[in-house]
């Protein structure tokens, strides 16, 4: 696998799955471009990847920023948009959901639509869902809600984009930085009782789900799927 000569441009590039897939794209050659809130984050996740690397401060959520960021980073072949923000609150708390959408749904249409025409051809778009989309539980209406409507915009966007491929990652229970603030043991007791129902019975990590989104990006038969890497979380 080689990504020599592609340029991805990673949304929410600075931390967790989106680094890893820096990380491990930026091993295979390709040029990375990482984009978050947050630019101490940034200053960091550069330091981690190797080769090529710009990054850019972003509000995904915010249309107009979103428009200025693709004409800066000229023409590339691959958009990874694992950044996004997720208020806490569940139905009906509409402030709640209207947050979550902003971030999670809303700024990965942005990213799309305002993406898109800096293309290449051959390119793809990787968005990112999550299982609730497949099996929801209870107090998990909002973001079961979003993940269903970004999987629904991921089929879509592989018709209407054709050829450009349009997928969609769907990940379960992944040990990234929102989880940074417990303590190993806190982390264990959060958590045991769903990942014991698992059939692997642990979490997932950041580089196991990178490697997931990198299969979406360069398997060029691949488009308008939702893959989920969830430890068969579906089977519980």
């Amino acid at each position: 696998m080689t990504l020599t000569n592609q340029k991805l441009v990673i949304i929410g590039g600075s931390s967790g799955i989106g680094l890893a897939t820096a990380i491990q794209a930026a091993s295979l050659g390709a040029h990375i471009v990482i984009a978050s809130r947050s630019a101490e984050r940034l200053r960091d996740a550069k330091k981690q990847i190797s080769g090529e690397v710009e990054s850019f401060c972003l509000d995904v959520s915010d249309e107009e920023q979103v428009k200025e960021f693709f004409p800066k980073i000229g023409p590339f072949d691959h958009l990874i948009t694992s950044g996004s923000f997720s208020a806490p609150g569940t139905f009906p708390d509409t402030e709640s959901a209207r947050k979550s959408f902003d971030s999670k749904f809303w700024g990965q249409y942005y990213a799309a639509k305002h993406g898109v025409p800096h293309m290449r051809t051959g390119g793809s778009i990787v968005l990112f869902s999550g299982v609730l989309s497949h099996r929801p539980v209870a107090g998990t209406a909002i973001m079961t809600s979003i993940n269903s409507a970004v999987e629904g915009l991921g089929r879509a966007l592989a018709v209407d984009l054709a050829p450009l491929r349009v997928n969609v990652l769907s990940a379960g229970y992944i040990d990234t930085p929102r989880f940074a603030k417990l303590t190993e043991s806190e982390k264990q007791t959060v958590l045991s009782g769903l990942t014991k129902q698992l059939p692997l019975q642990r979490m997932g990590t950041a580089k196991e789900a990178a490697q997931a989104v990198l299969y979406l990006v360069t398997n060029t038969y691949v488009t308008g799927t939702a893959l989920y890497v969830d430890g068969g979380y579906a089977l519980r």
